[in-house]
């Protein structure tokens, strides 16, 4: 049903066409486009509109219901409370918040109860941070337990300033370094670490090494990557004897190693990359320096895991530990001293799998059912005789075991208290939809107990779909605030995922992406035909690559949806594709494809949400963008925004065919994914869910 606003509500933005002064009115391909100015973000212009934007949302959206729903989310958060803790070179570390504050206080065991080894609230102080935004990069202790080394951003722009601080005194030293990226390796002798740099792209292109008390400027580079398509990280091995720098791209990885106890020894070669073969390392100890155990889809293409001498860890010299199997995608493998836990998704779901090093002896862990998630919580302590593991679901709040490793034995640590929710009032399972070409696609579901599927209820709808990521069932403290209000909740487990192993990503990326938007119509149809949803009363979500996906099923099916909400969208694919000097596009080729060739660019079009304006009516659209976004750059939601509204209905945006549309950017400190405080966090979902519940009275 069409949205009608009051006829005193003023009239939405006008973004100007063809901005007289501006850049040039075109794609990089040449094509007109009448947007094309809004590439600056700088410019007056872009900056004025905007703010026009955020303005008309701030009066449009309503404020009673979102104070409402932000009461009912912060209630059902604990004012205080300590994390499950981990254990790491004899210490035992833990996480706290503290009541009222927006940031956790990381903390080590002491003699004498908890010392705070870093308050991230006291950030908001500093004098970088000028927005009231925090968010961490690292934050990683020295193996002697006496140095903290973290790197700040304070604008949301995921570029970091890395700082060391001395934990006797609780002061910094001198040593800091800007233009930091994710990851962080300790030496072994504490007395220097390994860190990465972005480019001018963002991409993470080199790893450097610093010595403690040295200036920044006298660093050494260890490894540049060149290749634009890969990306580097860097890590420690669990055994500590390792600093392991790993350079990847969508399909093809090569590790380099660094003896942890020699960091001024040359980077080897682990195995070197071929294009399309990936691997994922870990060590074990050992005689002659122990032996590494690689997760690989070399000659396995949902991967197998193998294991090479420390010594000479070539293909050459590999010996199978755990063989390819079609049904079964092999993740990774962590050493624990005698035994390896495996991380492997089969069926739609997690399971872990312990083997003895020594004996081969296995065994299965499983979280019960594909509805419940399951993942290996913080385990630092490489001679850990049992492992932590995490499960949750939809309705069910996160809850700590450790599973020791001998026997398989479950011990309950924590459960995450969540104060007025019970979870037996809720029920949630795991269902399917066939997509068009027969495929079974895996729907997690959640509703009120005692609620039936007979055609009324309105629903929500989460997918993402990209990059082989997954999307496990996971609680909200916002979810109960929907099945209260008679939704059902689901998550569509869409092909460009990882859910149903490497094969899943694979028929949903490049020249088979149309499948990801047709398996969630497919869902929503499903959920719809079999009453789980009112027909017209079905809402979408999807973020960053989940918003392209909303943005698609926008264009290609917008009778089906009453509302659509699409966060940070990657909406203007073709354009950013064609423009290498757009923040991670050479790398997103592999994702995406390469629209300099005719025949992925013709593709790509086909379902580009800014080229494609679906015509007649359409739902109400909730979009979001963030200023310092360097992942989506806020062009892209704001060009779709302005396009729509030239389209509907002359821009009046006042019913008719046309729906409600509003668009969110966040003009101050902001990242990708939003606020950074768990406050703050819960505001901002306050105002999409009023949005979404709103659009459904």
């Amino acid at each position: 049903m069409p949205h009608v606003t009051d006829p005193g509500t003023p009239a939405p933005p006008v973004a100007p066409r063809f901005l007289p002064g501006g850049p040039p009115a075109v794609l990089p391909g040449g094509d007109p486009d009448p947007y094309a100015w809004m590439r600056d973000r700088d410019l007056p212009a872009m900056r004025d509109y905007l703010a026009a934007e955020r303005a008309y949302y701030d009066q449009q959206r309503d404020a009673g219901l979102c104070g409402e729903l932000a009461a009912e989310l912060i209630a059902r958060v604990a004012p205080a409370e300590d994390s499950v803790s981990w254990r790491r070179d004899g210490h035992t570390y833990f996480t706290r918040t503290v009541p009222g504050q927006e940031f956790e206080q990381f903390c080590r065991a002491g003699s004498g109860g908890a010392d705070v080894l870093l308050d991230v609230n006291s950030l908001l102080g500093d004098p970088a941070c000028t927005g009231g935004y925090v968010e961490l990069g690292v934050r990683e202790v020295s193996p002697d337990g006496r140095l903290l080394a973290y790197s700040v951003d304070f604008d949301g722009g995921e570029i970091y300033q890395l700082r060391v601080r001395d934990l006797a005194s609780g002061t910094d030293l001198a040593d800091r370094i800007d233009g930091t990226y994710y990851e962080l390796a300790w030496a072994a002798d504490s007395q220097s670490f390994f860190y990465t740099v972005p480019d001018a792209r963002y991409r993470p292109h080199e790893v450097w090494r610093h010595s403690l008390g040295t200036p920044a400027g006298q660093d050494v580079l260890v490894f540049g990557e060149r290749d634009e398509r890969f990306e580097l990280t860097v890590r420690s091995t669990r055994s500590r004897a390792f600093v392991l720098i790993e350079s990847a791209s969508r399909d093809t990885t090569e590790t380099l190693i660094v003896p942890a106890a020699d960091a001024g020894a040359a980077a080897a070669v682990l195995e070197p990359r071929k294009a399309g073969v990936e691997y994922r390392a870990d060590h074990g100890d050992g005689p002659d320096g122990g032996e590494f155990y690689l997760v690989t889809n070399d000659q396995a293409a949902e991967f197998r895991l193998v294991r090479a001498p420390a010594r000479s860890p070539g293909s050459a010299a590999w010996t199978e530990v755990v063989a390819g199997s079609p049904d079964t995608r092999l993740v990774s493998a962590d050493v624990f001293g005698r035994y390896l836990v495996v991380e492997q998704r089969h069926g739609a779901a997690t399971q872990l799998r312990i083997l003895d090093r020594h004996t081969g002896e296995q065994r299965l862990i499983e979280a019960g059912g594909p509805e419940v998630s399951l993942a290996l919580a913080a385990n630092e302590d490489y001679g850990a005789p049992a492992v932590t593991v995490c499960t949750q679901s939809l309705i069910d709040p996160p809850a700590w075991h450790d599973v020791d490793l001998a026997s398989g034995r479950w011990e309950l640590r924590k459960r995450q208290e969540v104060p007025g929710h019970d979870p037996a009032g809720y029920v949630t399972e795991r269902i399917t939809a066939p997509a068009a070409d027969g495929t079974q696609v895996p729907v997690t579901i959640a509703y009120r107990r005692g609620a039936r599927p007979d055609g009324t209820a309105p629903c929500l709808l989460y997918g993402y779909g990209a990059y082989e990521s997954c999307d496990w069932p996971e609680f909200s403290v916002a979810t109960p605030s929907l099945l209260d209000r008679g939704f059902v909740y689901a998550m569509a487990h869409v092909r460009g995922g990882g859910e149903c192993g490497r094969a899943w990503w694979l028929d949903g990326r490049l020249d088979r992406k149309r499948n990801t938007f047709t398996d969630f119509i497919a869902a929503a149809d499903m959920l719809a035909g079999r009453g789980w949803a009112a027909p017209g009363r079905i809402v979408s979500r999807g973020l960053s690559a989940g918003g392209l996906l909303q943005g698609a099923v926008f264009s290609m099916a917008p009778r089906r949806w009453r509302a659509v909400v699409a966060e940070v969208p990657f909406v203007d694919c073709v354009t950013t594709m064609l423009d290498p000097d757009i923040p991670l596009t050479i790398n997103e080729w592999d994702e995406w494809g390469d629209p300099r060739d005719p025949r992925i660019r013709a593709y790509m079009e086909s379902y580009s949400p800014y080229g494609n304006v679906p015509s007649g009516p359409r739902p109400d659209l909730l979009v979001t963008g963030s200023l310092h976004d360097p992942r989506v750059l806020i062009h892209e939601p704001a060009k779709w925004v302005a396009r729509l509204r030239a389209t509907n209905d002359g821009g009046t945006n006042d019913g008719g065919t046309g729906g409600r549309l509003l668009f969110r950017p966040e003009l101050g400190a902001g990242a990708h994914v939003g606020p950074a405080g768990r406050y703050d966090r819960l505001r901002y979902e306050a105002e999409i869910l009023s949005f979404i519940v709103g659009t459904v009275a």
